[in-house]
């Protein structure tokens, strides 16, 4: 069908956006209602999809997500990739502290999907190890699971 968007322009346009920091482009890949799942909860909708990314950049104003490996099928877009960045600025650990700037850089290794429908994407699950994150930033598994701190 002549001007129909693949799914792969989809995940290009996300990665463009992500690597620029602009939220609102990041927005502009999603349906309104669409459901983001990540290893720190599931978003639904624009709203909760935006404060992630914000939380992110703020986190790591420097972040970049480098697309490595594509499965070749369009729907759904599956992706590897890494995710690179310096710890900068306050980043909300799951007992609901804020770990302040640690000045250290992280490498993740991850994987995602994406379903799309009307030309945006309707779903989509990130996969990463957070323990590996969070050791890359100084914390081991009882410092963030400690609600006492």
């Amino acid at each position: 069908m002549a001007g129909m968007v693949t799914g792969w322009e989809i995940k290009h346009r996300l990665y463009r956006a992500i690597n620029a920091h602009d939220v609102s482009a990041v927005l502009d890949n999603y349906l309104p209602e669409a459901v983001f799942v990540a290893p720190s909860g599931v978003l639904e909708g624009h709203d909760q999809i935006a404060w992630f990314w914000e939380q992110l950049f703020k986190a790591f104003p420097d972040l970049q997500q480098t697309p490595w490996l594509e499965i070749p099928c369009d729907d759904p877009a599956v992706t590897e990739w890494t995710l690179t960045g310096t710890h900068q600025g306050p980043f909300l650990l799951p007992n609901g502290s804020e770990l302040e700037a640690t000045g250290r850089r992280i490498a993740i290794r991850g994987s995602c999907m994406a379903h799309v429908a009307h030309g945006k994407i309707a779903t989509h699950r990130e996969y990463f190890d957070q323990l590996e994150l969070y050791c890359q930033l100084g914390y081991g598994l009882p410092d963030v699971c400690d609600s006492t701190r």
